[in-house]
């Protein structure tokens, strides 16, 4: 067996901070030899034993650097995977690369960071522009302990509760509350396992992206998975798809328009196709067959904070647009009422200095982002068909899920009963979403 301290990963600096890991999982028979068995496999009635025996004697360099690299036989590329970990990114880089509908992978959370050492990023480099940010740091820092003590006296523990679990649930509506005074350039890491194809589609569209940290993840990725599948990178590029995917990441990119705080603005479900006996039966924790998205769609859009859309951007299965966090909405109420008193005060007097701050910095609307706290409001545009809808709110309006973006979950959900209930459709909600939950303590991953 092959030694986890002997296998070489690939390893690429983005510049400007962070870095790519392309893993090597010490396999035999790699992903390069595994897409070309599976190509080789469905032109051939011979079996695969023909084949590994043919990958035995040629190897499956020259197979993917011509059929799936030259020729552009890009379902090829879909047969063969990598496993990258992008390391010391900003959230809104984590967010651009996660913005993909294909998108597998997990990302830091919040909750379980130490940011006193964690850095902070933002494109203006100056003792400004890291003033700005260090300010929203000392602010995080300082009031956690406060909060911790506050919550704990809002929210004293039960006879039989386990002091463990509810010290760690107690923690974690503290780091929920306190993660709206981050930056949005604080920082994370993120893991993206990916077919060859889609990670060759994903980054054509990075490397034009608005933000030249994303640019340069973009060339980072590309430079990584090149050197670790040398034959199953490195395709042709065309100036006029590259001219369009400047255009479509440019302004039309971020959404920005300014909405009611909740509204349904589209509703093309024809009713005719949905059966009402596949709706009314669907017991807890099934889900809706696939086949029933062809009755069509709705469209929500809603004022979500920035740290919340981060969780809400997970549900691969609806359509999202990325939004553009600025201060001109407002901060979301909830993070101010979870602090005491004397915190709130300072939070009040930190929120106009922030704003001051990024305006001095004469950064464009994009490059801000990375200055303004996440627990601004910012513009959501969502659009499903009733399995990921439904999929999506009924995982998300429990008590277990934060409570800024259990609300919207909470309304989608009130819509889809209000519109498609007499049609069969039954939503299943947690009966007190609103309860303090010390099962909120488990929801960790540890090593046992």
């Amino acid at each position: 067996m092959t030694k986890l301290n002997s296998l070489k990963h690939t390893k690429v600096s983005i510049s400007g901070g962070g870095h790519v890991i392309v893993l090597n999982t010490g396999a035999v028979i790699g992903p390069e030899s595994e897409a070309m068995l599976q190509a080789l496999h469905s032109r051939s009635s011979g079996g695969l034993e023909a084949h590994l025996e043919a990958l035995s004697k040629r190897g499956s360099d020259n197979f993917m650097k011509n059929f799936y690299v030259g020729y552009g036989h890009k379902s090829i590329g879909d047969c063969g995977s990598a496993t990258i970990f992008i390391e010391g990114v900003s959230m809104l880089a984590a967010k651009a690369i996660q913005d993909w509908a294909l998108y597998s992978g997990q990302e830091v959370s919040t909750r379980y960071v130490d940011f006193s050492k964690i850095p902070f990023f933002g494109p203006h480099d100056s003792p400004e522009g890291k003033r700005a940010l260090e300010r929203l740091r000392t602010f995080y820092l300082t009031s956690m302990p406060e909060v911790v003590k506050h919550l704990a006296e809002r929210y004293p523990i039960n006879e039989g509760e386990s002091e463990t679990e509810y010290a760690k649930a107690i923690n974690a509506r503290a780091f929920d509350a306190m993660r709206g005074f981050l930056p949005a350039g604080a920082t994370t890491n993120l893991a993206w396992h990916t077919n060859f194809r889609q990670a060759a589609d994903k980054i054509a569209l990075l490397r034009q992206h608005s933000l030249l940290e994303v640019r340069r993840i973009a060339k980072a990725l590309d430079d990584a998975l090149a050197t670790a599948y040398e034959n199953s990178f490195g395709h042709k590029t065309y100036l006029e798809t590259e001219r369009y995917n400047t255009m479509s990441m440019g302004d039309n990119y971020f959404h920005t328009p300014r909405m009611a705080e909740f509204e349904l603005v589209r509703d093309t479900i024809d009713t005719s196709l949905l059966p009402f006996n596949i709706l009314k039966g669907r017991p807890e924790k099934a889900e809706l067959p696939k086949w029933v998205a062809e009755a069509g769609t709705m469209q929500f859009e809603f004022l979500l904070d920035f740290a919340s859309f981060r969780d809400i951007q997970r549900h691969r299965a609806v359509i999202q647009r990325m939004p553009l966090l600025t201060a001109s909405i407002g901060f979301h109420q909830w993070y101010l009422s979870e602090l005491p008193n004397d915190i709130q005060k300072e939070a009040l007097r930190l929120l106009p200095k922030n704003r001051k701050d990024v305006e001095s910095l004469d950064l464009s609307p994009e490059e801000s982002q990375y200055y303004f706290p996440m627990g601004y409001k910012v513009c959501n545009r969502l659009t499903g068909d009733l399995p990921s809808l439904v999929y999506l709110v009924e995982l998300r309006a429990t008590r277990f899920v934060h409570p800024t973006l259990r609300a919207v979950a909470i309304q989608m959900a009130d819509v889809l009963k209000d519109n498609l209930g007499k049609h069969g459709l039954v939503i299943h909600l947690d009966k007190e979403p609103d309860r303090f939950d010390i099962a909120r303590g488990k929801h960790d991953i540890v090593m046992k």
